[in-house]
């Protein structure tokens, strides 16, 4: 972590340091500001990384009980049996219509 004194510091170069570590400004040497390079982030990432709901959500689910890969894994082949009776799937794009259960609907992104 760099820092640098706001009086003696350059924004656009701050900016830049900070795209490769978080710059720490000082004013009368006393921290007063963190710069953190978010280059290379979208608008979604960075609404969530600074979300309290988002990291609280994130807090409770970590303190779940989860299952090992082998467990899902296993789950996931006994559940599988029951599907292959059913026969091979036809890719989406190859069955008509009727089949998938979308007809003509038009499905438009929320």
């Amino acid at each position: 972590m760099k820092t640098v004194a706001l009086e003696k510091s350059d924004l656009g170069a701050c900016v830049d340091q900070a795209q490769r570590e978080r710059v720490v400004v000082l004013r009368n040497r006393k921290p007063v500001a963190l710069i953190v390079g978010v280059e290379g982030l979208d608008r979604e990432q960075l609404k969530l990384g600074s979300s309290d709901a988002f990291w609280r959500l994130i807090e409770s689910r970590r303190k779940e009980k989860t299952i090992t890969r082998a467990q899902l894994e296993r789950r996931l082949k006994q559940a599988s049996p029951s599907r292959r009776k059913r026969g091979r799937r036809q890719p989406l794009g190859s069955r008509p219509s009727s089949q998938t259960g979308m007809g003509n609907r038009i499905i438009r992104p929320s």
